[in-house]
């Protein structure tokens, strides 16, 4: 196993007592783009005088409407401004009841029903469990449209309504949904966490049939006006963030996050957005989106949302997908994910929160090789903050698969920066 680490001492993460977010207005300034013919939307920000030799970065210039941006604050503040520009209207965080959901729907043709790494999640000898399990869903209304009612599922175990815990949310992969995440939720739970397992955006509960997320990606090249890939869960997280931070069983300083593949994703990148996410743990989720085009490792990530890029590849004249179409996708669906907002960049402003990335050595969906350069810098950052809280861990032999090692090694982090 490949496991590496900075070597200082952490310091202690500010504590955010009003979000910057609460208070801001929607403005909306995104051009309307004909639907026969997507024109990919080219955001203000850009990444200029990148040359990549090997997998090193030679000479990198972020430019911000004309300013040069060098410090983590400014890159998240650019990334909340381009969250806000595609919200629709902002409403009051709002909690509604819910029920359990009885059948789940998953957007997989053949539904999963058996997880051997999460059922591996370390969990506490308790006999009568599900007995003291006290289970919670419900609504947050994270913004107007259908869209902005996020399910969300709470697990912990019944006692002093008046301790603090530590909490950990749990996002879920690909076609999934948060009662897949169920035997996390309840391991964690057991050893004294406030559990929450959300649907992502067009999933779980946010989708209708088995090609909602597929359609929602699709819909968002054709029309410009959502980020159903990553961005827009991201923003749920950050809204879900404010109704963490304000319950009364959960400690505010002491809330992680973690999730699978994309779920991984959403975790890094809700880390990075938000500095209330104190601990985070992606797995198989983190990844170089400019290095895998200039190293034409791009095709499994592709592969695995495939419909949004062959819509791409017809509209723009193309007989097979290539590396301009992928580029033009994440542009159009997440701008700057390839540039300004990729891991060379997000992955450090992380800093000096402990940030554990778990991969598989052999991952073609996240190669090892286009985590180089992201890692170099958030050795740089955390070691600028004196804090040896960063490690990486690279599963040998092992592709785009979560492990009970893995769950394990997330298991521990948190267990070390929460309890």
């Amino acid at each position: 196993m490949v496991s590496v680490s900075s070597s200082y001492v952490l310091r202690q993460p500010t504590t955010i007592t009003r979000h910057l977010l609460s208070s801001t207005r929607h403005v909306c300034c995104f051009p309307h783009v004909p639907p026969h013919l997507p024109t990919p939307f080219k955001y203000q920000f850009q990444i200029v005088n990148l040359s990549i030799a090997g997998s090193r970065v030679t000479e990198t210039e972020m430019e911000v409407n004309g300013g040069a941006v060098s410090d983590p604050e400014t890159i998240r503040s650019q990334f909340l401004q381009l969250l806000r520009t595609r919200r629709n209207a902002q409403l009051p965080l709002t909690v509604e009841p819910a029920k359990p959901v009885v059948k789940p729907l998953f957007q997989d043709v053949t539904p999963p029903t058996f997880s051997e790494a999460m059922e591996s999640c370390p969990k506490a000898n308790i006999g009568n469990l599900k007995e003291l399990l006290k289970e919670e869903n419900l609504y947050l209304h994270t913004e107007a449209g259908d869209q902005g009612k996020l399910p969300v599922l709470i697990l912990s175990t019944k006692g002093n309504n008046q301790e603090k815990r530590p909490a950990v949310v749990f996002l879920h992969s690909t076609h999934k949904c948060k009662e897949w995440l169920r035997p996390l939720l309840e391991a964690y739970a057991s050893r004294g966490y406030v559990a929450i397992g959300v649907d992502s955006r067009y999933h779980g509960e946010r989708a209708s049939s088995l090609t909602t997320y597929r359609d929602a990606l699709v819909s968002s090249w054709k029309n410009g006006d959502t980020m159903p890939f990553i961005f827009d869960t991201v923003w749920d997280l950050i809204k879900l963030a404010d109704y963490l931070t304000g319950r009364d069983d959960i400690d505010p300083t002491k809330i992680g996050i973690t999730g699978e593949s994309l779920g991984g994703m959403h975790a890094w990148f809700a880390a990075f957005a938000d500095t209330r996410y104190a601990v985070a743990a992606p797995i198989i989720g983190v990844q170089g989106f400019q290095w895998a085009i200039d190293n034409d490792k791009w095709q499994a990530r592709v592969d695995s949302i495939k419909a949004v890029f062959e819509e791409a590849r017809t509209d723009l004249g193309k007989n097979e997908i290539d590396k301009e179409v992928v580029e033009k996708v994440w542009d159009r669906i997440a701008p700057g994910l390839a540039s300004q907002f990729d891991a060379p960049n997000t992955v450090p402003a992380i800093a000096p929160r402990p940030l554990l990335i778990v991969n598989g050595a052999e991952d073609p969906r996240c190669p090892l090789e286009g985590l180089e350069i992201p890692k170099t810098r958030a050795y740089e950052a955390y070691g600028e903050a004196h804090s040896d809280n960063f490690k990486l861990v690279a599963e040998p032999g092992i592709g785009h698969q979560m492990t009970p090692l893995m769950v394990k090694e997330a298991s521990d982090w948190f267990d070390q920066f929460l309890k």
